[in-house]
């Protein structure tokens, strides 16, 4: 008796950006980081999808738009070992790894309900800790270290 497999596919594009092994339960934090829900161009998600190595992934990919490694590197608050695949004419012709930034400006909510950037229109402001391979945000202006990254706006 032969073994039926069966393959999910998800279509492939002719330029642009894959973000690949996003943690499922991560991936719309990427969104966020991103801004993709207002993005003009194309974009597929695909999530909870079969990964050997994190049991379940996510996937993104952004048709036509490539980004600067700065902005790439912001998602590594929510999918520290994502990978970054660069596509032209349908073939991966660079692939990255991200780099936690050292500063994050602006993508993320300090945990500090008394901290002056829950309460006047000052751009959040964070220097990234690695604790025990979790990552931290230390806030510039209260120095209250939040947990967990909480996306602005959340």
């Amino acid at each position: 008796m032969s073994e039926k497999h069966t393959q999910l596919k998800v279509s492939a594009i002719k330029d642009g950006t894959v973000l690949d092994h996003i943690p499922a339960q991560s991936i719309f934090q990427v969104i966020d980081i991103l801004d993709l829900s207002h993005s003009e161009n194309p974009v597929t998600i695909g999530v909870n999808l079969e990964s050997r190595s994190l049991g379940r992934k996510g996937i993104i990919k952004i048709s036509d738009r490539f980004f600067a490694d700065e902005e790439l590197n912001r998602i590594a608050l929510a999918a520290p070992d994502a990978t970054v695949n660069i596509i032209k004419d349908y073939e991966v012709v660079q692939k990255k790894k991200i780099d936690l930034p050292e500063t994050v400006v602006g993508i993320a909510k300090c945990s500090n309900p008394m901290c002056v950037t829950n309460h006047q229109p000052v751009p959040t402001r964070f220097s990234t800790v690695v604790d025990h391979k979790k990552v931290k945000l230390l806030c510039h202006y209260c120095e209250k270290t939040t947990e967990e990254f909480i996306p602005l706006g959340h």
